[in-house]
């Protein structure tokens, strides 16, 4: 399987539609090519298909056979691409570092961190019970070992 060629013919692909971009592509065994792409408003079942055609077209089935898999990323799967943040914003997020958990809304989404936004209860600073606090934190992507989106029913 020539990976060089595949690889041209999608970003041709890619090129032809400015909001898409490349997530994953993949050469699995018994030569199956994976290809993931998102959207910055999302991903048209017509979007992948034209990127399919570009690919399948161009390559010679005669000289090697192979199958061909575009799809878009999984809701469940964590985000990988910063343009992934942007097009989440206002959406509620789970994310990781090396040390502590957060839930929270995006707010803000920047070229080297992201802002997460939630209220929580805390007590009160002089006498009893509680009072309900908001609460900011900006994350720079390096410290991020995983983000989802929080998906609700």
């Amino acid at each position: 399987m020539n990976q060089e060629r595949v690889k041209e013919l999608l970003q041709e692909a890619l090129q032809e539609n400015e909001s898409l971009y490349l997530i994953d592509l993949q050469f699995l065994a018994d030569n199956k090519i994976k290809v993931i792409v998102d959207g910055d408003s999302g991903v048209p079942l017509s979007e992948c298909i034209r990127i399919s055609r570009n690919i399948e077209h161009n390559l010679d089935r005669e000289e090697e056979d192979f199958s061909l898999e575009v799809t878009t990323p999984d809701i469940a799967q964590p985000l990988t691409v910063k343009r992934q943040y942007k097009k989440n914003i206002n959406r509620i997020l789970k994310v990781k570092t090396a040390t502590e958990e957060f839930e929270g809304t995006l707010t803000e989404v920047t070229e080297d961190n992201i802002t997460l936004q939630w209220k929580t209860r805390e007590p009160k600073p002089i006498g009893k019970g509680k009072h309900t606090v908001e609460k900011t934190k900006t994350l720079a992507y390096q410290d991020i070992k995983e983000a989802k989106v929080k998906i609700i029913f």
